[in-house]
């Protein structure tokens, strides 16, 4: 293969509010951190260990408005892009570097309300299995 691939998928939970950037011309951008968790067992203790990785999501234009109307802290969604490594001078003249998802797909998986327990809809949950996602209807194939 001769190619390269930058393609990041996520899902996990908004940590905070849409930020949003106008400017001229009409373009914006909207920020947001999510919160991914990876869940294990110490073998050593059998405590249960969860941490926690931050990664900052950032959508543009009529993505951005989206997200910021219909998302809040809390909610469950699904985030496909690619990393981005953003370069910037501090106050102080000095070199910080910044590693950004750049969103290029979405999908709201939950609310925060539906997440703490609330039933949610199965157009909101991903299908648990194969027959989930063929459609409930009868093969009219002749093989």
């Amino acid at each position: 293969m001769s190619g390269t691939l930058n393609k990041v998928m996520l899902i996990g939970h908004l940590g905070d509010e849409v930020k949003m950037h106008y400017f001229e011309g009409g373009n914006c951008v909207g920020r947001f951190p999510l919160a991914t968790n990876e869940t294990y067992t110490n073998k050593q203790t059998n405590e249960r260990v969860t941490n926690t990785e931050w990664h900052n999501i950032v959508v543009r234009n009529k993505a951005a408005e989206i997200c910021e109307k219909y998302l809040s802290k809390g909610d469950k969604i699904y985030v496909e892009g690619r990393i981005k490594t953003r370069k910037w001078q501090d106050d102080k003249g000095m070199d910080r570097y910044s590693t950004e998802i750049q969103c290029t797909d979405f999908t709201f998986l939950t609310t925060k309300n539906e997440s703490q327990g609330q039933q949610t809809t199965q157009a909101s949950t991903p299908p648990q299995n194969d027959h989930e996602i063929m459609h409930d209807k009868d093969d009219d194939l002749p093989f």
